[in-house]
């Protein structure tokens, strides 16, 4: 009798169950070793990666950037198969990022030094937070350090923020700076605003809702790659498909939602379940694959979901150490709203005045305020920007985190134009009037709706206060956590049998794609190791 090889099932076809099946696939003599397979319960690849079109600009519907190009796998990859160089126009957003223009509510335009002096605040507090070396000096930078030396526990990113923004004040008189001609702004009140217009973009870098939710110990766990951050001309999907190249027709299975994991603690001998299979997996059209191991990369808000007691996702189901990790970690929605603006060439050329939408940053007031516009919708107030593409782009971009972004992934077209147009008009009527251009118009709308796609049910996770690191790390570990074998060799637990992958399961680099990209080759490597593979 001829034994079976070993089934590997990879289930997620985004970047870390790709790149495990790179890794697996391409390495030494695995075909004859392995039997492989990645199912996906979508009808494409790439999972949270999603390079689409919209009003003839390649954009990113989901992985836009990547961090850092010293030291990136996914940069590697992107410049071996030149991607980051393209004819067509592409999500680059090389506009006027260093040159914003900043409008408080009410249509007033501020003076880029006083944003500057709160911008620099902020950009020094998320510096001390993230462990990183502040060169200047003085009493301000000094007093922040101070505040940033006392935090530890569960205090969160957002209480030190505040503390920072609190030793600030104590430190100026700018809180009692008059400001004339801004209607019933004061002084304080703007510099609140702009502190939470960053607070927002801050929001949107990390999926957390509040940053009070965001824990302040893990910030100085997370790495980032050194380097510019740049988009991938190409587009992400490139690197997913060179990743997929190598693969043979019939490997990947699009359409197939996994709904049961069926795994053994522990295995008889006598009589074994399964056929001898350790894991057998149940998919929505009924059908069963039976294998050896998992690799399972699902989001982390989909396992959120599967652990809970009316899911029935995993049999048995997980054990505590994993569901605890699971439900203490944070995960959350961010979501992004493209707009094409509706004027013509004509329309741009205005008494000699090349007119071209500003990279805008948006100042609002504050929800304890009396003085909010009751025409501005609650979903845009914690948007921090409303910018184009690329230079001169008519498509702009604006992020929305946590349940505005919810909100957005519920409206219609029609609401939503009616919002953003209501709120730009708002905001730069002044200008325009000033400078005799036509107020901006925007006819077609492309929004993304991560929060709600079943098969992700959110964006990418975060150490939420009362989790850790550590459970990061659980995260990763497979499952069973041991194997027992009885002194009766009566039964026993196979190996490996689900292992975990995917941005939540990097204790350094999650939320990001190389963080996926990391985790994926870390299983296959697991994997590899354990039948006694040469791992390069």
């Amino acid at each position: 009798m001829v034994s079976k090889k070993p089934r590997i099932v990879i289930i997620g076809a985004g970047m870390a169950g790709l790149t495990a099946a790179n890794k697996l696939y391409t390495a030494s003599g695995s075909t004859e070793l392995f039997e492989l397979f990645v199912v996906e319960g979508g009808t494409r690849i790439g999972g949270r990666i999603n390079t689409s079109e919209f009003c003839g600009d390649r954009i990113e519907l989901g992985a836009t950037w990547i961090h850092g190009i010293g030291g990136s796998p996914v940069y590697k990859i992107a410049q071996e198969i030149d991607s980051l160089k393209s004819d067509q126009p592409w999500e680059c957003m090389d506009g006027n990022l260093e040159d914003p223009l900043t409008i408080a509510e009410g249509g007033y335009e501020l003076n880029p030094s006083f944003v500057e002096s709160i911008s620099s605040l902020f950009k020094n507090l998320m510096d001390l937070a993230q462990g990183k070396v502040i060169k200047e000096d003085g009493e301000i930078v000094a007093r922040l350090k101070q505040v940033a030396a006392k935090s530890a526990g569960d205090l969160s990113v957002g209480s030190f923020l505040e503390q920072g923004l609190e030793a600030y004040w104590s430190l100026t008189k700018d809180e009692k700076l008059a400001v004339n001609g801004f209607g019933n702004w004061s002084g304080k009140s703007l510099q609140e605003a702009i502190f939470a217009m960053h607070e927002n973009t801050q929001r949107t870098y990390t999926s957390a809702d509040n940053l009070h939710s965001l824990d302040y110990n893990a910030e100085s766990e997370y790495k980032m790659f050194p380097g510019e951050e740049i988009t991938i001309a190409k587009g992400y999907l490139s690197v997913i498909q060179s990743l997929v190249s190598v693969l043979p027709a019939g490997l990947i299975q699009l359409g197939r939602k996994v709904v049961k994991i069926e795994w053994q603690l522990e295995t008889k001998k006598n009589g074994e379940i399964n056929n001898g299979w350790p894991v057998k997996l149940h998919f929505s059209d009924g059908s069963t694959m039976y294998a050896d191991h998992v690799i399972l990369t699902v989001s982390l808000g989909v396992l959120k979901q599967g652990i809970k007691q009316d899911s029935g996702l995993f049999s048995p189901a997980l054990p505590s150490f994993k569901t605890g990790a699971i439900s203490r970690l944070g995960y959350g929605v961010v979501d992004k709203l493209f707009l094409q603006l509706s004027y013509s060439d004509d329309d741009q050329e205005i008494n000699g005045y090349k007119t071209k939408f500003p990279f805008l940053q948006m100042v609002f007031h504050q929800k304890d305020s009396n003085l909010r516009h009751p025409k501005i919708p609650w979903w845009i107030r914690r948007t921090a920007s409303l910018s184009p593409i690329y230079s001169n782009s008519r498509v702009l971009l604006s992020w929305f985190a946590g349940k505005e972004a919810l909100q957005l992934e519920s409206l219609n077209d029609e609401e939503i134009l009616t919002g953003v147009s209501t709120v730009s008009n708002l905001l730069s009527h002044n200008l325009c009037d000033t400078a005799g251009i036509p107020q901006p118009k925007f006819d077609k709308v492309l929004r993304t709706k991560w929060g709600t796609d079943p098969l992700f049910l959110g964006s990418y996770s975060y150490v939420a206060v009362g989790s850790s690191g550590e459970d990061l790390d659980t995260l990763a570990e497979p499952l069973p956590k041991t194997v027992t074998i009885c002194s009766d060799s009566s039964s026993s637990s196979s190996p490996l049998q689900i292992l975990f992958a995917g941005e939540a399961t990097h204790r350094t680099h999650y939320s990001t794609t190389h963080g996926a990209y990391f985790s994926g080759l870390r299983e296959a490597n697991r994997l590899l190791k354990h039948y006694n593979c040469i791992v390069v």
